[in-house]
């Protein structure tokens, strides 16, 4: 993922972009989405409930993992009989919130922290992933939308280091970050990350090395890069540690440890097909075909099929076909 938080940076209202999306679809002129492979529904899939005769549009936003993961919705509900119409690759949080709330689109994998602070405007996310997701669901319902059950993947905010700085110092987790010497403990942020109540200093607070403390981080240790830019700062010794997302590929393209938030000081970002609920009611077979397909996708699986895209240059439909073929969901049509 490139640029800040693409996905909690609520934009206003329409772009032109998602009107070009939404015009060329109700013209019959297909979308900006690209291509949806054809496929046959196999293995845990094989018996699932037929969509013939529905008629369902997906959208997503436009970054890669947001994408990929509309893409596995359309193959697999084109699979399983659906017409499917292809509005992946929206512009701005906002944008596709808007078109989801409006109707326009069907279905759209939501993260279950986006949901609860930026869609529903709550201050402080809720500690532990169900009890994030359950408070999410239960409240968007008013709003005609269904979240179903979450995926184990979690993309939020973390810190990471070389594989070389976690054998020096004898760390895997953030509350031992302590035992790094105060004049190493340098920090690569985005200038977003280091300002929010919620970023930086509130974590450097959670875990007892607040900022300009005593025994803490001086100032002088924080380094501010675009968001792109911090991996590679990261793995070349700019910093020992770097803000990343914790499903970014390349994190396995540059070999590089995240740390665990074990103080749970981060909010959750589980990510969720969120479907308007009245095409639920009227199809209720789409969580039978998404459901086994959910809970397949950790962090380490988005983080090897985010790396194919961000970093081997693939298009999201074609990981997308593979990793559902490589599993057993689809077979060749």
């Amino acid at each position: 993922m490139t640029g800040s938080r693409r996905r909690t940076r609520l934009l206003t209202g329409w772009t032109t972009a998602v009107l070009l999306v939404l015009a060329l679809a109700g013209c019959g002129l297909g979308t900006a989405g690209g291509k949806v492979p054809a496929a046959k529904l196999a293995g845990p899939l094989e018996d699932a409930p037929s969509l013939d005769g529905a008629e369902i549009s997906v959208g997503s936003k436009n970054f890669s993992e947001n994408v990929l993961l509309g893409k596995m919705a359309l193959i697999l509900l084109q699979a399983a009989g659906a017409d499917v119409t292809d509005l992946t690759n929206i512009p701005g949080s906002a944008a596709a919130r808007q078109a989801h709330l409006e109707g326009d689109i069907d279905a759209m994998w939501e993260y279950t922290g986006t949901g609860w602070l930026v869609y529903l405007g709550h201050p402080k996310p809720i500690k532990g992933k169900e009890e994030q997701y359950e408070a999410v669901r239960d409240e968007d319902l008013g709003n005609g939308l269904t979240w179903l059950p979450p995926a184990p993947m979690n993309n939020t905010y973390a810190f990471a280091i070389t594989q070389a700085s976690a054998k020096k110092y004898g760390i895997t987790k953030l509350s031992e970050i302590k035992k790094v010497p105060i004049n190493e403990r340098t920090f690569c942020v985005e200038s977003e990350f280091s300002n929010r109540s919620d970023g930086l200093e509130g974590m450097l607070k959670t875990y007892d090395i607040p900022l300009d403390g005593k025994d803490g981080v001086p100032s002088r240790n924080l380094k501010t890069f675009q968001t792109g830019a911090i991996y590679d700062a990261t793995a070349s010794g700019e910093c020992v540690f770097g803000e990343v997302f914790t499903t970014d590929g390349r994190i396995v393209a540059l070999d590089l440890q995240v740390l665990e938030d074990d103080r749970a000081y981060f909010p959750n970002y589980n990510v969720s097909l969120v479907v308007r609920t009245e095409v639920l009611e009227k199809y209720p077979e789409i969580e039978d075909v998404m459901a086994p397909v959910t809970e397949k996708l950790t962090d380490d699986v988005l983080k090897k099929l985010n790396a194919e895209i961000d970093v081997d240059g693939r298009e999201p439909e074609d990981v997308a076909y593979d990793w559902l073929l490589d599993e057993g969901f689809i077979s060749p049509a």
